[in-house]
């Protein structure tokens, strides 16, 4: 679903106003759920659900958006595949997990998998959306492992959870969208089944499935599912754009395929032969 995004947003919605996508992906979408999870946060959950929306969604979409109009769809994709790079460090860091090369190395390979799929030679670089690109990464990073650390109150459901989150992270788009973007774009009847499609499916069909896989999976072994995006991505641009699935093409997606069952896979097992013990010689 979420690889969805780039297509849409490139041939659906109106440039230059990537807050306002962001904010009709999460508060409608925040609503609905909301209304037909019939739960509101309780107690140290109203802060909690504020960061993880925050992290989760009202920093997130943005920058993933802008990332999106300011760099060639490949370079913004890649950039978002460094995500389970960044959640092995934080999976250490915040859940006090030991250090896994296991993860790193696939996490690397992933990363490598997704540029061959969807980097083109000609690709240019544009340093604000680099940073944008990095920053989403890093803020869904951190929400996801929060997410996983908080975990999820037993008596909710998935549907509430996501409802909470893309309701607060909806809200805090609200003043800023205001400020940066001002008033909202003409929207033509392409711009709102792309605005339809990214609230519905891509915020609340999706991020419902999301986060109950976050409660239900071990935290790295989501954050590498995230390389489906792209990889879907890359797929719908050649199905409906026409772009071109050449050699290289393939090699990327069979490295991130690997590298997404790969994290799926518990880590092998160290070896633990005792050492040998040395024989005894008479003086």
């Amino acid at each position: 679903m979420w690889g969805t995004t780039y297509v849409v947003t490139t041939e659906l919605l109106p440039p230059g106003h990537p807050l306002f996508a962001g904010l009709l992906r999460a508060l409608p979408a925040g609503l609905v759920a909301l209304a037909i999870g019939r739960a509101l946060p309780r107690g140290a959950w109203w802060g909690k659900a504020a960061v993880l929306g925050v992290l989760n969604i009202g920093l997130f979409l943005p920058l993933l958006f802008i990332a999106a109009e300011r760099l060639p769809g490949g370079v913004a994709a890649t950039l978002a595949a460094a995500q389970p790079l960044i959640v092995a460090v934080l999976a250490v860091a915040v859940l006090r997990e030991s250090p896994s090369a296991w993860r790193f190395v696939w996490g690397v390979t992933g990363v490598v998998g997704v540029g061959l799929v969807v980097i083109g030679p000609n690709a240019a670089l544009d340093a604000v959306g680099i940073v944008a690109g990095l920053a989403s990464a890093a803020s869904m990073a951190l929400g996801v492992t929060l997410t996983k650390r908080w975990g999820r109150p037993a008596e909710v459901g998935a549907t509430a959870f996501a409802g909470w989150q893309l309701t607060a992270g909806g809200l805090f788009l609200v003043p800023v969208t205001s400020l940066v973007e001002g008033a909202p774009p003409a929207i033509d009847l392409g711009a709102a089944l792309g605005y339809l499609w990214l609230g519905l499916v891509g915020g609340l069909v999706a991020y419902v499935l999301w986060f109950r896989g976050v409660t239900a999976l071990p935290v790295t072994s989501v954050a590498v599912l995230g390389l489906l995006s792209p990889l879907v991505a890359a797929v719908l641009g050649a199905v409906l754009l026409g772009q071109a699935l050449g050699p290289v093409q393939l090699v990327g997606f069979a490295l991130s395929l690997a590298a997404i069952v790969a994290g799926q896979l518990p880590q092998p097992a160290r070896s633990s032969v005792p050492p040998a013990t040395p024989e005894r010689t008479p003086r």
